[in-house]
């Protein structure tokens, strides 16, 4: 079986980084389950993710802010939220096999963590992170130019990037003379890493539900439910 520190340096070869300190990476692959059996692990991959997303963040607006140089904030902001969001990241760390290096508690293995999108999307972002300590925000924009922002063309070609609450809305006082409201399911998680669960609710009754980092990411998703559902 591979060491831990091994799996991190084959990984780091796979995304074409040259880690001058690769226990920056093994860090950003352990999820906070792994903790729990390991007594001698002391940190999971929650610092490195909140930073990592600070810095997609401003990358992303960035790469978006040099490449639609004519459009409005609110346009820009949208393709941010689609090329950013869960199941996008998710997506990355797939095709870069990030499941494969996880360390996870026997637990979280068993009940299917190594595909699970929040974990898979949380990494993604630890993973960033943690180039962005050990070398520079270059190499940052290295790594999303080849995992992420090639995502974009599918993006805009689809319509991913409207604004689902919006276009909800639309859809739902013409055919159902109904305006959507939001509503918190549940919440969990520290301050840094919150998550929350946000219904859509029609005359009362829960519609749809959906899944975010903030209560706006939630209800995005939500209404994207819903409009599926429709």
């Amino acid at each position: 079986m591979k060491s831990n520190q091994s799996l991190a340096k084959e990984l780091a070869d796979k995304i074409k980084v040259k880690y001058q300190d690769v226990d920056l990476l093994e860090k950003a692959l352990t999820h906070r389950s792994y903790l729990n059996e390991h007594d001698d692990v002391h940190q999971s991959n929650e610092r490195l993710e909140f930073l990592g997303d600070a810095v997609l963040q401003f990358l992303s607006s960035k790469f978006l802010y040099k490449k639609f140089p004519e459009s409005p904030e609110g346009f820009l902001t949208n393709l941010r939220a689609a090329l950013v969001c869960t199941p996008s990241l998710a997506t990355a760390s797939r095709e870069i096999g990030v499941g494969e290096f996880l360390r996870l508690s026997k637990g979280e293995e068993e009940s299917g963590g190594r595909e699970k999108d929040y974990i898979l999307a949380n990494t993604f972002e630890a993973v960033l992170g943690s180039i962005y300590l050990d070398c520079d925000t270059a190499k940052c924009e290295d790594f999303l130019n080849t995992y992420l922002f090639p995502r974009l063309d599918e993006i805009v070609k689809s319509g991913a990037f409207k604004d689902y609450k919006s276009k909800l809305q639309e859809i739902t006082q013409e055919k159902l003379s109904s305006t959507p409201i939001y509503k918190e399911l549940k919440s969990w998680g520290p301050d840094h890493d919150k998550r929350f669960v946000m219904g859509v609710y029609f005359n009362e009754k829960l519609f749809a539900q959906g899944e975010g980092k903030s209560k706006q990411r939630a209800e995005q998703e939500a209404a994207k439910a819903a409009i599926e559902k429709l």
